[in-house]
């Protein structure tokens, strides 16, 4: 078996051909991903695992996304494609950030009935950095819940502005706020590399995900951290159906990571994360 098999991907989202409509912000994105088409084109939970299966991917954290207009994919869509393959698809909610009570008892609902393992919002939709008061009972809920809080750094890849990603001072200040709560930020953090690397040193219960970089493209002292000290801290992410995992995963090969690296990367790290 490769040791590429069975990789669990910390960042995805369904393809439900409705993103063009409901996410405007990431037409651009796509199309300089090669990925325009999947905009339009929905994909079956079956037709999504047959991808998993071509790349070598075991589970799809597959998320919901709400943002203030509305829902793009709920919580509900998602428990659809985890009831479906329960095996293949891990559930990560996400909530109506604007109404701190409701968001609480969904985010509740979501874990407690349809069995989603982490919390996951994006600040550049809200336009709210992740240390605004309204995340703060979300935080708590999460500890109570003993699941991840899932987040994106970094600058914004779609047309919003970037400022919500910069990981110091936001993300330093809810890990100081939260020690025990599970971080796990996505899309690596360029250009404030060094800035996440230093606060995944830092705090002992904040992660990483590669989410949204073609592992070509990953940044070389990232790539060190991983050959040293920090080889528990980094999670294997996609952003499918943004990039393709095929392509994602024949990329991790030519990384020359490790075996014992390569692992953790890959899967072993998101299972103790995520507690899957």
């Amino acid at each position: 078996m490769s040791t590429v098999t069975g990789a669990i991907d910390a960042w995805a989202q369904p393809a439900n051909g409705r993103a063009r409509q409901l996410l405007p912000e990431v037409t651009r994105l796509f199309e300089k991903s090669g990925s325009a088409h999947l905009l339009d084109q929905p994909l079956s939970p079956e037709q999504t695992v047959a991808e998993m299966d071509q790349a070598g991917v075991e589970k799809l954290m597959l998320a919901a996304w709400c943002r203030p207009e509305g829902w793009v994919f709920s919580n509900d869509e998602i428990a659809e494609y985890t009831r479906a393959f329960p095996e293949r698809f891990v559930g990560v909610a996400s909530v109506d950030l604007s109404k701190p009570v409701a968001a609480v008892r969904e985010l509740e609902r979501a874990v407690l009935e349809l069995g989603c393992k982490a919390l996951r919002l994006v600040p550049w939709l809200w336009k709210l950095a992740p240390n605004h008061r309204l995340y703060y009972p979300l935080y708590v809920k999460c500890i109570e819940l003993d699941i991840p809080f899932c987040t994106q750094v970094g600058h914004t890849g779609p047309l919003m502005p970037s400022e919500t990603g910069r990981p110091v001072p936001y993300l330093d200040e809810v890990a100081l706020d939260f020690p025990e709560l599970r971080i796990v930020a996505g899309h690596i953090g360029h250009p404030w590399t060094d800035e996440m690397i230093g606060l995944a040193w830092k705090h002992d219960n904040l992660y990483i995900d590669t989410s949204a970089y073609l592992p070509r493209y990953y940044p070389a002292q990232l790539l060190n951290i991983m050959q040293i000290y920090g080889a528990d801290k980094v999670l294997f992410g996609s952003n499918f159906p943004q990039l393709s995992l095929e392509r994602c995963m024949a990329q991790v090969k030519e990384l020359g990571l490790k075996p014992e690296v390569e692992a953790k990367f890959l899967h072993a790290n998101a299972r103790r994360v995520f507690k899957l």
